[in-house]
């Protein structure tokens, strides 16, 4: 059994979901947004709340691993800039605490949890409802991260099968 704390990073509003992960099964413990709005413009605030809220989260649902997206390229290098900061944060946050950190891809996410690496937002939130059986659709963020956290979830356990497989393979060759 693990428990996987997924990150969707923002710079105003950074998504968290939390599964519980027994084999190939998963269990929805929790979800939501981190609202990083301050008064000013100023960054400096709104990622003391990530790596506040992270860190918060962490001491309660006690996660075995943190899985986060990775940034996209975007149209505007000054959001990639604040995106990067705000997975720092929250990277930061996690690494404090003992997590190792891994990282996907949007196109990784989806492929994960959807089928396609080109899914939309609402394919992405039916299918996260769908595998956790929720009976409403998580706010899109969430939505997202939870769905960050299935992927790490499903990419794990493809790890420990082949690295069982590849144990199994070198017992008989030892034989």
């Amino acid at each position: 059994m693990s428990i996987i704390l997924g990150i969707d990073p923002g710079s105003r509003l950074t998504g968290y979901g939390i599964v519980k992960q027994e084999g190939r099964s998963f269990t929805y413990l929790g979800s939501g947004c981190i609202k990083a709005i301050s008064s000013g413009k100023e960054l400096a605030p709104r990622l003391q709340t990530i790596f506040a809220g992270v860190s918060e989260l962490i001491l309660q649902f006690k996660p075995d691993m943190f899985a986060i997206e990775q940034v996209f390229m975007a149209k505007n290098p000054d959001s990639a800039l604040k995106l990067g900061q705000a997975r720092g944060a929250a990277i930061v946050a996690a690494t404090n605490s003992g997590l190792s950190v891994a990282e996907y891809s949007a196109r990784q996410i989806k492929q994960s949890v959807v089928g396609t690496g080109a899914a939309s937002k609402e394919q992405v939130q039916h299918m996260v409802r769908s595998i956790l059986k929720l009976s409403a659709s998580p706010q899109a963020d969430a939505a997202d991260a939870l769905a960050v956290a299935l992927c790490h979830g499903h990419s794990y356990e493809s790890l420990l099968k082949m690295n069982g497989q590849a144990s199994k393979v070198v017992r008989s060759r030892l034989r």
